[in-house]
């Protein structure tokens, strides 16, 4: 992750005591903006020799270019445009795709998509300038020109004004804690991977295999299936009420549903088809995206784009059939029909037939361990997201709030008004 955007103006409360008499600098004056070019890609000899060679589709999310998928010998690049870049230059794409960064590890050269930045020693950090990557982009996006595709200039890139700290030091402490963050978001979404590739493995042998003594069990057997409803909207008087009513919008990758955006009255309830539905209930949208589920945490109603699955008590646990969403999506793709939209019905669902444990314990068993597997990689998205906003405070995060960051350096940890 590079994408910070603390730095387009003067910050108020940012890593220590610096004095933020931030000075306007044009990115030319502290940098100097190097293109690209290409060898002659009808002369052998200009290929496959060792030198780095980048093209604008190589980079992207990575924070350092470490070796090109194309090399050119000297005699390629001695016959070319290309310019030879030094270690910590931040190659910039200037056309495909204005505004991907990378910081090169070792020297290097591109082709002509690039307007890279080469640090004046002593004036520039990298890393620094990397972390401004978005700001970069946006600029790019804004001053580039072009009939047949948007480019933006190195002359145009070079008189970029900027705001600047006053002396080299604050820029590299600035990039070296970005640097940091950038490291921290990194491992939280190797950790993501880890967990998510190992959770997917396990349901896969759990679900398929066929060793353990599980029985078939068709999914209307051991719960019930409920469509939903939706009150007259013409009436105010069903609206805005105190009852959850779900849309398949409102599910996405949350594991539980807390609240609905929506709510009826009890009189707009009394006078749809929708259904009230218990904690526990399983909701799984049968229209509009078969397949996306969340757990009711407080009794609700859906309206007709689900067909939601409430367990028998004693038969099904919620959290096993849940771990199952991948399965359930499936067979309601199978299966689901319709001219105008593909839609799974209840009776469809209900004859899905299953693999399961031959006791309700082995189910909670395996419906906490995923419970507990999710519980994990939830907590490192989080942190990946306080890494990237400074704050594992979601009321301050969607407010641009500077704080906490404790294991960071930061002064404070309480609200400060963005600047």
């Amino acid at each position: 992750m590079k994408k910070y955007a603390v730095l387009t103006r003067e910050p108020r409360c940012f890593l220590g005591s610096f004095d933020f008499s931030w000075e306007q600098r044009k990115l030319g004056d502290i940098a100097d903006i190097v293109g690209g070019g290409t060898p002659s890609t009808g002369n052998q000899s200009y290929w496959d020799g060792d030198i780095d060679w980048y093209a604008p589709a190589e980079i992207a999310d990575q924070i350092y270019a470490n070796s090109s998928q194309k090399k050119i010998t000297g005699l390629g690049y001695e016959n070319s445009s290309a310019k030879m870049l030094p270690p910590g230059t931040v190659l910039f794409t200037s056309r495909a795709g204005i505004g991907k960064t990378a910081i090169l590890t070792r020297k290097g050269c591109t082709n002509q998509g690039f307007q890279s930045i080469v640090p004046h020693r002593g004036e520039l950090d990298s890393y620094f300038i990397f972390s401004r990557t978005e700001e970069l982009k946006r600029y790019g996006e804004l001053v580039g020109a072009g009939s047949t595709f948007v480019e933006v200039s190195g002359k145009q890139m070079a008189v970029m004004e900027l705001m600047m700290p006053p002396t080299m030091r604050e820029q590299q402490t600035i990039g070296g804690f970005f640097q940091q963050l950038d490291h921290l978001i990194t491992l939280h979404q190797r950790k993501c991977v880890f967990l998510f590739g190992f959770f997917q493995a396990f349901i896969s042998m759990i679900f398929t295999a066929s060793t353990f003594s599980w029985e078939q069990r068709k999914l209307g057997d051991i719960a019930d299936i409920v469509g939903g409803g939706t009150p007259s909207t013409g009436n105010q008087s069903y609206w805005d009420g105190d009852i959850d009513w779900y849309a398949p919008a409102e599910i996405a990758d949350q594991i539980y549903a807390n609240s609905s955006q929506k709510k009826i009255t009890g009189l707009g309830y009394e006078n749809s088809s929708a259904k009230m539905l218990p904690p526990g209930t399983v909701l799984f949208t049968s229209r509009a995206g078969i397949g996306k589920t969340a757990i009711l945490t407080r009794k609700g109603c859906t309206n007709q784009g689900f067909q939601s699955i409430v367990p028998h008590r004693g038969e099904l646990d919620s959290y096993f059939i849940f771990s199952r969403t991948e399965e359930l999506k499936r067979y309601g793709e199978l299966v689901g029909a319709g001219s105008t939209f593909v839609e799974v019905s209840g009776k469809q669902m209900a004859v899905m037939e299953l693999m399961m444990p031959p006791t309700m314990r082995e189910q909670q068993t395996i419906g906490g361990f995923f419970q507990q597997l999710d519980h994990l990689i939830t907590l490192h998205q989080r942190k990946g997201k306080a890494a990237v906003t400074g704050c594992s405070n979601d009321a301050n995060n969607s407010k641009g709030v500077y704080c906490k960051a404790r294991d960071f350096g930061y002064k404070c940890c309480k609200k400060v008004e963005s600047p």
